[in-house]
């Protein structure tokens, strides 16, 4: 017998938000409420008999509505995947709200499984050269111009990678948003002697959009607040 799909609510109906209900399928799930900025302005879709059936939800709103729509989603019991970045100063309020109401909850700057490899590398690599002071460091990252937030949510997971694994010293960032770039990263160390860069870039959302759904679908078995590049070769 083939198991039933869950059912999957996506909030934020964009361009990411339709992307991943073309792809829902393929990962257990059936799209059964679609909230935008039509039927949930002020948050009034986020209701608990909208959500009555849900199974999870998959976040890629605005930054500016996150939080509360994940403190809602949490007190309806609903676990949620967060894709947007840039609403990370509100984090200890959801983090409070999954802790009140025992929820489940995974969010991460970037759900793409090859950058959750790269920030690995970058890891390592800031490693290597963290004793090495003849190494500057340098940051570059480009989006499309859509994008809200700069530097990245990407890009400022990157430099914490750097600096847990002890590369303290000043790391020069430079961001661009122009066209419809889907997402470029590049780390590099530069010395007198040599230079060295390392590269990530996307070639399409559906990286992000698959691994958005997967850690939709991890997440409905668990409990607690977590950061997708902790989970993410779990999943």
């Amino acid at each position: 017998m083939t198991e039933a799909k869950k059912k999957l609510a996506l909030v934020g109906y964009g361009r990411m938000g339709r992307l991943i209900e073309q792809l829902a399928a393929e990962y257990g799930f059936d799209v059964a409420l679609k909230l935008d900025e039509f039927n949930n302005q002020n948050g009034v879709g986020m209701t608990a008999e909208n959500f009555e059936s849900i199974d999870a939800a998959i976040d890629f709103s605005i930054p500016a509505v996150v939080a509360d729509n994940a403190v809602r989603l949490v007190e309806l019991g609903v676990p949620t995947a967060i894709g947007t970045t840039g609403w990370l100063d509100q984090i200890e309020r959801v983090r409070a709200a999954v802790e009140q109401h025992d929820g489940a909850l995974v969010y991460g700057a970037n759900f793409s499984v090859g950058v959750n490899a790269f920030y690995r590398i970058v890891e390592a690599a800031a490693k290597a050269l963290a004793e090495q002071e003849d190494y500057d460091a340098f940051l570059y990252e480009a989006h499309h111009k859509f994008k809200l937030d700069a530097p990245s949510g990407t890009a400022l997971r990157l430099l914490d990678a750097m600096n847990d694994a002890g590369y303290d010293r000043p790391v020069d960032v430079a961001t661009n948003r122009v066209g419809h770039v889907p997402g470029i990263h590049e780390i590099g160390f530069d010395s007198e002697a040599d230079t060295i860069r390392v590269t990530h870039t996307a070639r399409s959302r559906a990286g992000f959009a698959r691994g958005a759904l997967r850690a939709a679908r991890w997440i409905t078995s668990r409990k607690g607040l977590h950061e997708f590049s902790q989970i993410w070769d779990q999943l």
